[in-house]
């Protein structure tokens, strides 16, 4: 499974400015609704928060992973965000999160979201992948850089 397969330029995020967790949750769920791939905003919000207070999905190193699944879809969202200023997200490194990849999978698909999580965790683990994508400021380049393989 392939990141680049699972978004578009729609679902890329380069220039927000947020506060917290909550706010971020909010603006990334406003984000996706409106590039039309989900209709409710307040339905994925709650979705992400409730993941969120069972414990943190920053994974460290300045990247989090917010996912949730939900009905009525018939494949894996996955939505790119920087932060370049970033925010306190409950990493247990204690670093602020700047990049955060959110994944919204069909309720029924849970193999389709598990692999997805594995696409994410590999492609983060390649060769300089956060770090580079930290260093950019628009959704072409991250698109680009999500399409390298490790």
């Amino acid at each position: 499974m392939r990141l680049e397969a699972l978004t578009d330029p729609q679902l890329i995020f380069a220039d927000l400015t947020c506060f917290d967790r909550s706010n971020l949750l909010r603006v990334l769920a406003e984000r996706i609704v409106g590039a039309g791939r989900l209709d409710d905003v307040e339905e994925l919000y709650s979705k992400l928060w409730e993941r969120e207070q069972l414990g943190s999905t920053a994974i460290g190193d300045g990247v989090a992973v917010p996912h949730c699944k939900m009905s009525g879809l018939e494949q894996v969202i996955v939505g790119v965000a920087l932060l370049p200023d970033g925010i306190e997200f409950g990493a247990i490194d204690h670093q602020t999160v700047r990049l955060f990849f959110v994944v919204v999978s069909p309720e029924d698909q849970p193999a389709a979201h598990l692999q997805c999580l594995a696409a994410i965790s590999k492609w983060i683990k390649a060769d300089r992948h956060v770090e580079r994508i930290m260093e950019v400021q628009d959704s072409a380049s991250i698109l680009s850089l999500l399409r390298e393989e490790d």
